[in-house]
Order: structure tokens, then sequence, then C-alpha cells
């Protein structure tokens, strides 16, 4: 079954930067669309950013230009990096994969590794 692993949040400074990684196991890049979801205290989860597994990239309007998301398929393992960091960028990221999937929605996502705390300081 796939297992995914998210890894590398932390605590930064306004306009620092971090890199998230979500290691995937028994998972094939070509069959599924991955993607990053976020959800801060108090709200729900929402889309951050995500690859159809037709290669287009998607981003949240409040995260475009300054988040990339990128994948290696020689190590199963996707990233999100983030610069310029905000305070309301704080809240606790996972990873997806899922067919049928709907970008900045949950739709087809079936996948879902452990959240990362990342927190940003003002």
């Amino acid at each position: 079954d796939v297992q995914l692993q998210a890894s590398g949040g932390g605590l930064v400074q306004t306009g620092g930067s971090l890199r998230l990684s979500c290691q995937a196991s028994e998972f094939t890049f070509e069959d599924y669309a991955i993607a990053w979801f976020r959800q801060a205290p108090g709200k729900g989860r929402e889309g951050v950013s995500s690859i159809d597994n037709n290669g287009e990239i998607h981003y949240a309007n409040d995260v475009q230009g300054r988040f990339t998301i990128s994948a290696d398929k020689t190590k199963n393992t996707w990233y999100l990096q983030m610069n310029s960091l905000k305070p309301e960028d704080t809240a606790i990221y996972c990873c997806a994969a899922g067919v049928g999937t709907v970008p900045y929605s949950r739709t087809g996502y079936v996948y879902w590794g452990q959240g990362t705390q990342v927190t940003v300081s003002s």
C-alpha cells in the first residue's frame, strides 16, 4: 500500500525559508497526482500546491511566487520549497497523492502523509 512520510517542518522567522519533503513508498509517480495541503489553527485544510499526473502545476493564490513544488521520481519524493515565509503560513502541512483529483480540493486524494508543523514567527 502507498505510504507517505512528510518531513522538513520547523520554526522560522518571517522572511525565512523551509523545504518540506514527502517520501513515498510503493508508489509510481505516473499513476498519481501529488500535492501539499495545510491546516492552520482553527481553519479547514486547504490546498497549497499540486502536480497533476499530466504534469500541470497549481499554486494557491497566497503562495504563488513564494512556494515551489517539485518532484524527484528517482527518489520517490516530492518537495515544497517555501520562501519569504509569513506568519500566516503557520500551519500543519501534509502531503497527499491521488487520482481523479481537483486542484485545491481534497477530492481524489486517497493517500495522506502525517503532518509536519511549520511555524513562522513575526
